[in-house]
């Protein structure tokens, strides 16, 4: 006998596995598997030297955005600056062997360099190589168990609120380095009372380089729609020069604003102006590869640290994972999606990442823009971007102690501007103002509580809107006289499949029909029904002695007996085979009440 298996992995993909003339056996196709497990397998064999080259060139352009950008996100998260480019090098290299969009940057972001942020504070640096390490098993068991539905528990009118919460918070922390104002504040109320109270301590060279490089940052940013504009066969050699040249300006605007800041200060020292406040020193060279703290110490201290961090825990990898999904779904260029396997990318990274000190990271839209546009052909420009940080700890990183505090401020509310999300109060407002509810409620929650706790009333709130409509959903009523019909025809068709929050509603919509009038429910929009659904209540107030009192009907079955002890009937129009079964099962009397066909020709057939 031959048996045909076929292996179901999630909702959007099957794998096949081949038949087996076995009795009662079937092969696991092992190598299909690790096709889709490891994807660089099935490409790696077509590499060649033309796309190597797209690849260094693309990877080496991403370079230049992610060295400044990551020591930037890591004084949000207030690690030492070298931390952010401990970060930058591993997601690329597991991401070019585990990933399965070609364009994906892995590495720090400034959301999650905010999460982590108040745990720095409270326990030390080894509180972000603890979180990737957690995070990273969290993620990678998700990954590997196809629970990537999680997700879809963030909307968008929360995660729009969220983001822009975010950004809100991190250009808030940066005012006090934008001012040069001293002060520890990073909350988004905490940052203003702070600068309110020491606006007159302001350095004015901070304030001035700052505001010009703010000022440099927005302009090469907007005038990067003149170099993605493409050429044409009738571009003339400058006109393409100058487009290209548009282009690198614009994606190296980071690393190019940071270079001028660094210079000025070089400059300044060497006439004797210490007038801007610079990072300091910056470790140089590899860090050390070792198992991440509390691990290499006491039991004690790992339960510590698990309680301190609490629904962070599982909050800020759910948070790694919907940045990675949402940019991978931008730049999966209409390919099929295989969100579980970025999962495990992602967790993998992570994991990784965090024996050499990483904070944890996730997929970045800033950076996997500029590698898409800079030509990447496949994930070997990620390795690409990864050597070129490894080579700058190495050899470069004596030269950022000149890094002026006011031009990182400045590259990351540059950044934040972007983040927020302008555009949702008007979408929202013209497609669906209720969705506003949700987004306010996040961002101001998340501003005035905390984010963790903001994005979780947001989900709340929303979840609040989505059980409304279960509750209550759509019921059309209408009120028919058919010829050769006496009574008026009372007409009930749901518009959706009906829950048991709906029940009441439904009881409700009976009840205000005429005593003597047909009662259809039309349910040819149902596509399944629950038991309590099927047992509706419906309550029918009757007089006794001058006192009412309350008989519920616990069942379809009653309800049709009570309607027709009051002179009315109720029929039950064009419901699926399963939902009879539902109802003709707590009562085989029921049969005869459901109907098949049109209104009309049932009536007049009766």
């Amino acid at each position: 006998m031959e048996i045909s298996c076929v292996v179901v992995e999630s909702p959007d993909e099957k794998t096949e596995i081949s038949e087996e003339k076995s009795p009662q056996k079937c092969i696991f196709d092992w190598k299909k598997t690790l096709r889709r497990k490891v994807p660089i397998i099935t490409w790696i064999h077509e590499y060649n030297i033309k796309s190597f080259l797209h690849d260094l060139l693309a990877g080496f352009t991403v370079a230049l955005t992610e060295i400044p950008q990551s020591m930037a996100y890591a004084s949000i998260a207030g690690l030492p600056l070298q931390y952010g480019l401990y970060s930058s090098f591993m997601g690329g290299f597991v991401y070019a062997i585990f990933g399965s969009c070609r364009a994906i940057n892995m590495g720090s972001t400034s959301l999650m360099a905010l999460l982590i942020q108040s745990h720095v504070a409270e326990i030390g640096i080894g509180a972000s190589t603890f979180m990737s390490f957690i995070g990273g098993i969290i993620i990678l068991l998700l990954g590997l168990v196809n629970l990537g539905f999680v997700i879809e528990f963030f909307s968008y009118p929360v995660m729009a609120g969220f983001t822009s919460a975010a950004a809100l918070t991190i250009a808030s922390s940066q005012i006090k380095n934008f001012l040069g104002i001293e002060g520890q504040a990073n909350e988004f109320l905490e940052s203003w009372e702070s600068m309110s109270k020491k606006i007159g301590e302001t350095n004015k060279w901070d304030a001035l380089l700052g505001t010009i490089s703010l000022i440099i940052l927005f302009f090469l940013k907007e005038i990067s729609v003149f170099g993605n504009t493409g050429t044409s066969r009738d571009s003339s050699k400058i006109s393409i020069l100058a487009k290209r040249s548009i282009f690198f300006l614009s994606v190296a605007k980071n690393a190019i604003i940071v270079i001028m800041g660094m210079a000025t200060a070089y400059i300044l020292e060497q006439k004797g102006l210490n007038c801007l406040h610079l990072t300091g020193h910056v470790e140089g060279g590899f860090p050390q590869f070792e198992v991440p703290p509390p691990f290499n110490d006491s039991f004690q201290n790992f339960v510590e640290t698990i309680k301190e961090f609490g629904v962070s825990l599982v909050f800020i990898p759910l948070v790694a994972i919907l940045e990675t999904i949402a940019v991978a779904k931008v730049f999966s260029r209409g390919k099929t999606l295989d969100a579980s396997q970025e999962m495990i990318a992602l967790g993998i990274a992570n994991l990784l990442g965090s024996f050499a000190d990483s904070m944890p990271v996730t997929g970045s839209f800033t950076r996997t823009a500029v590698n898409n546009a800079s030509g990447a052909k496949t994930n070997i420009a990620a390795v690409f971007t990864g050597l070129t940080i490894l080579m700058a700890l190495k050899f470069l990183t004596s030269t950022f102690y000149y890094i002026p505090k006011a031009t990182l401020a400045a590259v990351i509310m540059c950044a934040m501007f972007y983040l927020f999300d302008f555009d949702a109060f008007a979408v929202f407002w013209k497609n669906n103002r209720l969705d506003l509810i949700p987004f306010l409620v996040t961002l101001l929650s998340s501003l005035f509580i905390s984010l963790e706790y903001g994005i979780l009333i947001g989900i709340a709130t929303n979840l609040t809107f989505v059980l409304y409509s279960t509750a209550r959903p759509r019921l059309n009523l209408e009120v028919l006289k058919l010829p050769g019909h006496q009574n008026e025809i009372f007409l009930i068709k749901p518009s959706s499949t009906i829950f048991f929050p709906a029940a009441d509603h439904l009881r409700n919509a009976i009840l205000k029909s005429k005593e003597d009038a047909l009662i259809v429910f039309n349910g040819e929009c149902i596509h399944s029904m629950d038991i309590t659904v099927a047992k509706v209540r419906l309550v029918v107030k009757k007089h006794t002695n001058g006192t009412k009192s309350d008989r519920f009907l616990q069942s379809i079955s009653d309800l049709a007996t009570k309607l027709e002890t009051k002179n009315q009937r109720i029929l039950f129009l064009n419901f699926k085979p399963s939902i009879r079964a539902i109802c003709t099962g707590i009562n085989k009397k029921l049969a005869d009440k459901f109907k098949i066909g049109e209104l009309e020709d049932i009536i007049q057939g009766e």
